[in-house]
């Protein structure tokens, strides 16, 4: 059974500093893509950032220099530093296993989510 296990969130005023984290287990963890992705009151799914198997990043513009992702193969875990928050950080934020099935497919695995909340 695969479960992908959210920590971390919380209520953090603005300009302050959250370290999300992920638990995988009953995956291969090291040869998935994992993301976070975020999704605010009333607006889309968005993804927030990625990093592959080999560790290499990718972040959504509106968080580039804030946010940092990061993985220890060794525990199974994918990180989210979040620094200088925003209020329009505010968000769910989702735990993302992903890997190519096979030519056409993706497999993709979501966690339950943990809540963000940037506020005075």
């Amino acid at each position: 059974q695969v479960q992908l296990v959210e920590s971390g969130g919380g209520l953090v005023q603005p300009g302050g500093s959250l370290r999300l984290s992920c638990a995988a287990s009953g995956i291969m963890f090291s040869i998935y893509v994992m993301g976070w992705y975020r999704q605010a009151p009333g607006k889309q799914r968005e993804l927030v950032a990625s990093i592959t198997s080999g560790g290499e990043p990718n972040y959504a513009d509106s968080v580039k220099g804030r946010f940092t992702i990061s993985r220890d193969n060794a525990k199974n875990t994918v990180y989210l530093q979040l620094n200088s928050l925003k209020p329009e950080d505010t968000a769910v934020y989702y735990c993302n296993a992903k890997r190519p099935l096979d030519a056409t497919q993706i497999i993709d695995y979501w966690g339950q989510g943990t809540q963000v909340t940037v506020s005075s």
